[in-house]
């Protein structure tokens, strides 16, 4: 953990430090290689049945894709698609396809995936294999007509009508490639006409034009109360409920501080609990920490997803719901995006390449 948290503030300067500048070689094998992985995935792209729109990002660790493509689904519906998701499944057991759903468990789906299931309500299918995963979940619901590909910017292999790159406030860092700096892969001097830029920032992070949208706290609900659904919402304001009372905040992100200072923002004393990126959550992390934590624990919708009622270790657990919402501009971009998810007929044939 430290020697990551080390490599990510060297990646955040604008400038290369001498440490990113030692690493640099390294980045020039990873870039010759991604472009080698492009070029055999491009190669033998196969067609989903119906047109894929990927959202993904170039930097690596915690831009908001999983808030983006929550956002894109209503906004999909909107424009008369009905959208399904595929999705690699990061951190689950297990390479085969597995469908999504509500008794799902994230070990063996992921915690991204059930969570788009879960609130986003549409149809969610995993696996390492996404072209199969595409195939599988087209045959399951026959009504979908369009596929989000969450995090598949780097995976060439299912062919895609149109990409959402997705960037927050770090930009592209340093500029430099893996492992030297965050980026997967170099960001262009332009976007391509078959993708649009999204910011999960206020204010645009590079060069490239894009929408801009702001993440915010939403409805903040007892554990057993966010797994009943949004039907299930209790009158009582969570938020004030805890206020002037001690509070564990546990995050299981790749960026936890933001999180942490909007629960400051709300009006919340809290005492950090960092974790790693998807964790698993057993055993209880809190359990762990000793027993002079608070009572209180207030978690991501992304952790909860990890934590079933009566089994919190006698925690009161809260769960924060992390909303975004892009400006005007981005439903003026979807549109134009759209226009390139009216395959013609002739193209659905998945076996072409």
């Amino acid at each position: 953990m430290s020697l990551a948290v080390a490599l990510m503030r060297q990646w955040t300067q604008p400038r290369p430090t001498p440490l990113a500048r030692l690493l640099q070689p390294l980045s020039w094998l990873y870039g010759s290689l991604a472009a080698l992985h492009r070029w055999h995935g491009r190669r033998h792209a196969q067609h989903a049945p119906v047109p894929v729109l990927v959202v993904g990002n170039l930097i690596t660790g915690g831009a908001g894709k999983t808030p983006t493509v929550l956002a894109l689904l209503p906004r999909l519906r909107a424009l008369g698609f009905t959208p399904g998701v595929v999705s690699r499944g990061y951190g689950r057991q297990g390479q085969g396809l597995c469908e999504v759903t509500r008794h799902s468990r994230a070990a063996e789906v992921g915690d991204e995936p059930l969570l788009i299931h879960l609130r986003g309500g549409a149809p969610v299918m995993v696996g390492a294999d996404r072209v199969a995963a595409a195939q599988a979940l087209c045959a399951a619901h026959p009504e979908i007509d369009l596929l989000v590909a969450d995090d598949g910017l780097q995976h060439h292999r299912l062919a895609r009508e149109a990409e959402l790159w997705v960037f927050d406030e770090r930009g592209a860092g340093n500029g430099l490639l893996l492992p030297a700096g965050p980026l997967r892969q170099r960001v262009p001097a332009q976007v391509p006409g078959h993708a649009a830029v999204l910011y999960t920032a206020p204010r645009p992070s590079t060069a490239l034009p894009g929408a801009c949208g702001q993440r915010q706290l939403g409805h903040l609900l007892p554990l057993q109360a966010w797994w009943n659904g949004p039907g299930a919402v209790p009158q009582a304001d969570g938020w004030q409920a805890l206020q002037g009372r001690p509070v564990l905040a546990a995050a299981g992100l790749a960026r936890p501080e933001p999180f942490f200072a909007m629960l400051e923002a709300r009006g919340l004393h809290i005492r950090r609990l960092p974790l790693p990126d998807h964790h698993r959550f057993d055993p209880l992390p809190w359990a762990e920490a000793g027993a002079d934590l608070p009572r209180d624990v207030v978690v991501t919708e992304k952790d909860a997803v990890k934590l079933r009622p009566g089994h919190t270790g006698g925690a009161r657990v809260w769960v924060a719901a992390l909303d975004f919402r892009p400006d005007a501009a981005f439903d003026a971009d979807l549109r134009t995006l759209c226009q390139r998810l009216a395959r013609p007929a002739a193209s659905t044939d998945t076996s072409r390449p």
